[in-house]
């Protein structure tokens, strides 16, 4: 188990060091001017230098990342479990469902600051936008496709629908649900991001802003810094979500295949062999 961990921690650590070592050795090479860009240790500097300005606008990010997040998970969800449960309704909503995707996330911030005014709410919005749909396709697809002998010996054991959606059809669509959530997650930042260039009226209240003031002021260290920052706040929101994946479906990682609540495999072989 200790092994298991350390490779899985020091594997993409080791992956991260080798393109920090490649970035450094591009710049030294080919010898390129530090306003065009920067060595690592320098972007880095920069934003511990200006940590104490960057810290409350780091925690707006990851707040409307989380928010965002959340409310377009709930959203996918239950779209999901809709459509799925309605083939009417699949029809009439998914067509709707695939037009929001065709709209460019950059064109939407401004219709939604017109409409939700200068504030977090527009950002939280576009995170949810963006996280809601993967979801929502990956639900679909995981309760489109479970097992039809459980569900048919759920019926026959008295099960009712609620009992049957429980623990059949919610632990058969966990996997495509995970799924959608770390396609979401890799994407969640980036609509905040958005959402941030979007609707913040100055170059002082996001990280967004903070990062194109520092491009207009021709501080290439720090605009590197910045995209660093961002960077690690997505990867670690994808962490997260797997490792919430890990702990909801301890399953996968048994050697011993996870019996149904019913028993309902069993039961039908034991009635077999007494006959």
């Amino acid at each position: 188990m200790r092994r298991t961990v350390l490779r899985n921690v020091a594997i993409p650590l080791l992956s991260i060091g080798l393109l920090l070592l490649l970035w450094q050795g591009i710049v030294v090479v080919f010898d390129v001017k530090s306003y065009i860009a920067p060595r690592p240790l320098a972007a880095i500097q920069a934003v511990t230098d200006n940590w104490g300005l960057l810290w409350p606008l780091i925690l707006g990010t990851i707040r409307e990342t989380i928010y965002g997040f959340f409310y377009g998970a709930l959203l996918g969800f239950g779209f999901g479990v809709i459509m799925a449960k309605s083939s009417f309704l699949h029809r009439l909503v998914y067509p709707v469902l695939v037009l929001s995707q065709g709209v460019p996330i950059i064109a939407l911030g401004a219709p939604l600051v017109l409409i939700l005014g200068f504030g977090v709410t527009p950002k939280i919005v576009i995170v949810a936008w963006i996280v809601f749909f993967p979801v929502t396709v990956n639900v679909l697809a995981g309760l489109s496709h479970v097992d039809k002998d459980l569900l048919n010996l759920a019926r026959v054991y008295g099960a009712s629908r609620w009992r049957t959606f429980l623990q059949i059809e919610i632990p058969a669509s966990t996997t495509p649900l995970f799924a959608g959530l770390k396609i979401g997650a890799t994407y969640a930042v980036t609509g905040a991001i958005i959402g941030e260039l979007a609707s913040s009226s100055s170059s002082g209240e996001s990280l967004a802003l903070y990062q194109q003031h520092a491009n207009s002021n021709f501080s290439t260290a720090a605009v590197y810094g910045v995209t660093m920052v961002m960077t690690v706040i997505g990867i670690s929101w994808f962490m997260l979500v797997v490792a919430s994946e890990v702990l909801a479906t301890p399953w996968q990682r048994r050697t011993v295949a996870r019996r149904s609540l019913f028993h309902a495999r069993d039961d039908v072989n034991a009635a077999t062999s007494d006959q």
